[in-house]
């Protein structure tokens, strides 16, 4: 298995705007979502999602934190793109400072008060482990770490 760093990971994601948000829920099963990450934030080993207090994805990780994101770049299996898997920890920030550091004028499409909208949510994934693969290489490359490896 080859070992790339997070950066070289890191760029070959940039513009990648989804990721599918993965959870636990009460009843055992794994709930997925599409999350945007605004496509232009250089990948540290965090994320930061946006959601409301109501939302099914907070009580999930507040039951178990542990959640899983996957990315797959434009183009298909025949391209140059990239497919990426974390496994990792999720955090959920209730901090106004917070919200302003991670946010973007297209957030406001969804939220219409922008950081001061009630009961909005910042959820932080933090990478224990990240998977990648190369499509037309079909190359595996893997960064596992501590869980404060990656990023503060």
């Amino acid at each position: 298995m080859n070992h790339k760093t997070i950066e070289e990971i890191s760029k070959r994601m940039a513009g990648i705007d989804i990721a599918i948000l993965s959870t636990h829920t009460d009843g055992g099963r794994i709930a997925n979502r599409p999350m945007s990450n605004n496509g232009d934030v250089k990948y540290d080993g965090t994320s930061y999602y946006f959601t409301f207090e109501q939302a099914r994805t907070v009580s999930d990780i507040q039951a178990n934190p542990e959640v899983a994101l996957g990315f797959a770049g434009k183009g298909g299996i025949f391209s140059d793109a990239i497919y990426v898997a974390v496994e990792g920890s999720a955090e959920l920030i209730r901090d106004k400072a917070a919200f302003k550091q991670h946010w973007t004028s297209d957030l406001d499409r969804w939220f219409d008060k922008g950081v001061d909208t009630p009961g909005i949510v910042l959820i932080k994934v933090k990478a224990r482990r990240i998977t990648s693969w190369a499509a037309r290489t079909k190359a595996k490359l893997t960064c596992e770490a501590s869980p404060d490896a990656f990023a503060p």
